[in-house]
């Protein structure tokens, strides 16, 4: 009788484990897969993801493989789960330089769309964030660009939404009526398989120091401005919302969530971050090295997606991919039938987009190579063939020379912004310049460049981020010689920090103490390095290392990216003023209007000029 009361119990035990057995395995209550496409930062890099990296990246290739996993991402599953799919961008969605320039050269001329307007037109994005960089060349430029949308054929020929919920366009005309058309919007929502999704976008406080938005109001509070958006999207019984922001990197989004209720989920832009989990097949090169040994490449920057509680404590998802069209971002959430998200598939990350022999290969879009890639890469060619101006002594743009020393090729770009700057600084309604400076990191071409021809394409490969030619103003002789400081304070080191000048010359004494900063570029040592500075027009600044009593205020031309802090120059606490034009271009036409096409011997000594002087 016992053991037949025992055999019943351990009966009965083993039904309930089996009970909890298919209770676990049953998982969450998912009534509706979505499936999340994104990618941020494409910025223009259309044809692949660089030299070394042919194999990788391109738009062409972007689109087959968004379009592999749109497939994927729909249908009915098994338990007759509805599955849906949208495909979005955080922005960045072009930027200057040489692909760009073939849009502008060519088919701006033609009244033709941009072929960045194109090839995401064939993407076919449900929507897309407004980045700062869609502001680099002013706010009619970004108007022309999304107005090219649908055009040249495209199926769907709709404009997509895009999307921003703390700018203000009253005060400009163009964007104005593309948002009264509702094509740009703070919100908008798709309908995937008869769900509601709403999408929300934001863009970055910082666009005004970082870009040209010219009349465009930017709200510094996002979170506000993108409840209300939440708020009026629940109203309406959408009970599926994703943000999409470009706010310069993830840990902007990551504070964000803890002020918002009601967003499910987070799709970052600006900050290139690589979100990667085990397993996770990744472009050569992306995953960096393991110094600290820990088992993560030094270049993960967390697991995708990352985790964080919003106001209500709700956990929401944030994931955000490297640009240049390298990644298709994959989140695929299952929502229960309130709208919150219950579960995350492990399937979940990044997929790389690869062709050639990788054996994750995809074959390019036709259409979107025929229209976009090919046309771009012959207009490459061009620059390649294209003679902008001549030298007679070779120009050093050695890596290791431009950030530790004085060069030519440094000379010549710091005088290039001056004397740019003074033709276009009062149609800017900024100061005229009295000296320039451009940091060592931002001249690229690590080579040295003639005697002889200087191609277009040589400007770019000497120029290539597209930083925006900048004044910063009335800049108080304590922080110049802070910033002089801070560019040599990496020595003997070749850092990029190191500058090329125009308009004065310094000596400095590398054994002395460098400056040194924080990890938020506060100085906590002040460097003694920099011993005397004089200006051209014969203004004593520094002698001895102490700051003379006839030393002035400054206006300084120099890239954006220096002007608002880049390589924790002390610049950032002073007003700058950005004047419409890249770096690349104010070096191309500083060699044909100012230099007449011919760098001489004279002008541009081999062994520079004695500007910069190591005691």
């Amino acid at each position: 009788m016992v053991a037949a009361v025992l055999l019943a119990g351990l009966m009965l035990t083993a039904g309930a484990q089996e009970a909890d057995a298919k209770k676990k395995k049953k998982g969450p209550n998912v009534a509706y897969w979505l499936t999340v496409l994104h990618n941020n930062d494409g910025e223009s890099q259309l044809i692949n993801a660089g030299e070394g990296l042919e194999d990788f990246g391109g738009i062409a290739r972007f689109a087959t493989k968004v379009d592999q996993l749109r497939q994927q991402g729909t249908g009915v599953t098994k338990r007759d789960v509805k599955k849906g799919a949208v495909v979005l961008s955080s922005g960045d969605n072009f930027l200057a330089g040489p692909e760009l320039n073939a849009s502008f050269e060519e088919n701006a001329e033609n009244g033709d769309p941009f072929y960045d307007s194109i090839g995401l037109s064939l993407i076919d994005y449900d929507a897309l964030a407004i980045g700062n960089h869609e502001f680099d060349f002013g706010p009619d430029v970004l108007a022309e660009f999304i107005e090219g949308f649908g055009e040249v054929g495209v199926p769907n020929s709709g404009i997509p939404p895009f999307l921003s919920a703390n700018l203000n366009l009253d005060g400009e005309p163009r964007l104005k009526a593309l948002e009264d058309a509702g094509i740009i919007s703070g919100s908008t929502t798709v309908t995937k398989r008869g769900q509601k999704i709403g999408i929300v976008g934001a863009t970055t406080p910082l666009l005004h120091s970082i870009s040209s938005p010219r009349n465009v109001v930017v709200d510094e509070d996002v979170a506000a401005r993108v409840q209300e958006e939440v708020d009026a999207l629940r109203s309406q019984d959408v009970n599926k919302i994703i943000l999409i922001s470009h706010l310069q990197n993830v840990d902007e989004d990551r504070a964000l969530a803890g002020m918002l209720s009601g967003v499910d989920i987070m799709i970052a832009g600006g900050g290139d971050e690589l979100l990667a989990n085990e397993g996770d097949v990744l472009v050569p090169g992306d995953e960096g090295e393991d110094a600290d040994g820990d088992g993560v490449g030094d270049n993960i920057a967390g697991p995708y997606p990352l985790i964080e509680e919003d106001l209500n404590g709700r956990d929401v998802p944030i994931v955000t991919t490297p640009g240049n069209y390298k990644y298709v971002g994959q989140l695929r959430v299952g929502f229960n039938r309130n709208g919150r998200v219950v579960a995350i598939k492990k399937s979940s990350g990044l997929k790389r987009v690869a062709g050639g022999a990788q054996p994750d290969a995809v074959e390019p879009n036709g259409r979107i190579q025929r229209w976009v890639v090919d046309p771009v890469e012959r207009a490459l060619q061009r620059l390649a063939e294209t003679v902008v101006a001549t030298t007679e002594v070779g120009l050093n743009g050695i890596r290791a020379d431009v950030r530790t020393k004085e060069t030519n090729l440094g000379n010549l770009i710091a005088d290039g912004y001056v004397t740019q700057a003074d033709k276009l600084n009062e149609s800017f309604g900024a100061p005229q310049p009295d000296i320039g400076l451009q940091n060592g990191g931002g001249i690229r071409n690590d080579s040295i460049i003639g005697p002889g021809d200087i191609t277009e394409l040589d400007t770019f490969d000497i120029a290539p981020f597209g930083n925006f030619l900048a004044i910063s103003e009335q800049v108080t002789p304590d922080k110049f010689l802070e910033l002089l400081e801070q560019c040599v304070s990496g020595i003997p080191a070749a850092e990029g920090r190191f500058c090329q000048i125009s308009g004065f010359e310094f000596t400095y004494d590398p054994t002395a103490t460098a400056r040194e900063t924080d990890v938020d570029g506060n100085q906590t040592v002040a460097g003694e390095r920099v011993q005397d500075v004089t200006l051209d027009d014969g203004t004593i600044m520094v002698v001895d290392g102490v700051i003379a009593p006839t030393a002035v205020n400054l206006n300084i031309a120099t890239s954006a990216f220096s002007a608002g802090g880049g390589d924790n120059y002390p610049l950032d606490t002073f007003e700058f003023t950005t004047l419409g034009q890249t770096d690349q271009q104010t070096l191309k036409n500083y060699l044909i209007d100012d230099l007449g096409g011919v760098v001489t011997a004279a002008q541009y000594p081999e062994a520079g000029e004695g500007r910069i002087t190591a005691e």
